[in-house]
């Protein structure tokens, strides 16, 4: 599968790169081969927060502000964030020191390696992927995230009764992530097409971009069956 991003230069600014040197260490999973050469096998829940909540992965966390949030009006439930941008990954250890957040950790790497390599089967109960980019131009299409293979490697990561929510405000992404995710094995869509706005998704800054473009937010909700 093509990569679904390009690292784009960003502004590192002086409290992310002093929040990334100082809690790295503590909120940081390195990214690890399974060791049998299959099944993921590398990452322990339960070691990683010391309980054995249910846990969501957010692909594309961005900024932060969003998976800062939810995790800290979701005390009783621990995230694993995964992301490539530095000052993305700075901001949100930022945000998790300045919150005293105690269920967030963070991989940063590749998405598709992370979900591929990484998390067991069965194992996720939710995948938040909100605003990943949209590649825009026909010929880039292909490296877009929501898409078979990797839409069947999201569903089989999930537990029974576990759910996938993604949210673009690019129409033709919409449409193409409903089709793949509708055609994926074990997942059925929890509404008949698109999804009614989760009250509980805090706004993100593409989010207000997009509306500031006159785009609309179309949600999508899917469960493992």
């Amino acid at each position: 599968m093509n990569k679904s991003y390009v690292l784009r230069k960003g502004h590192f600014t002086d409290a992310q790169k002093k929040a990334y040197d100082t809690l790295a260490e503590k909120y940081i999973i390195p990214f690890t081969e399974p060791s049998n050469g299959n099944e993921p096998d590398s990452l322990k829940f339960f070691s990683l927060f010391n309980n054995t909540a249910g846990i969501t992965v957010e692909i594309g966390f961005g900024m932060g502000l969003a998976t800062a949030a939810i995790a800290e009006k979701n005390p009783g439930k621990n995230y694993l964030g995964i992301e490539v941008h530095r000052p993305g990954v700075g901001r949100l250890l930022w945000e998790i020191d300045k919150r005293s957040i105690s269920n967030i950790r963070i991989i940063e790497h590749d998405a598709v390696e992370v979900m591929e390599k990484m998390i067991p089967s069965c194992s996720l109960e939710a995948i938040h992927i909100f605003f990943p980019d949209p590649w825009p131009k026909k010929k880039h299409r292909k490296r877009r995230l929501i898409q078979r293979p990797f839409t069947e490697t999201l569903a089989r990561k999930l537990k029974a009764g576990g759910y996938l929510y993604m949210v673009t405000d690019w129409e033709d992404y919409a449409l193409h992530a409903l089709e793949e995710l509708s055609a994926a094995a074990g997942l059925r869509n929890a509404y008949e097409d698109f999804a009614a706005p989760q009250s509980w998704r805090p706004e993100t800054k593409f989010e207000q971009k997009g509306l500031a473009q006159e785009h609309v937010i179309r949600e999508l909700f899917f469960n493992k069956i």
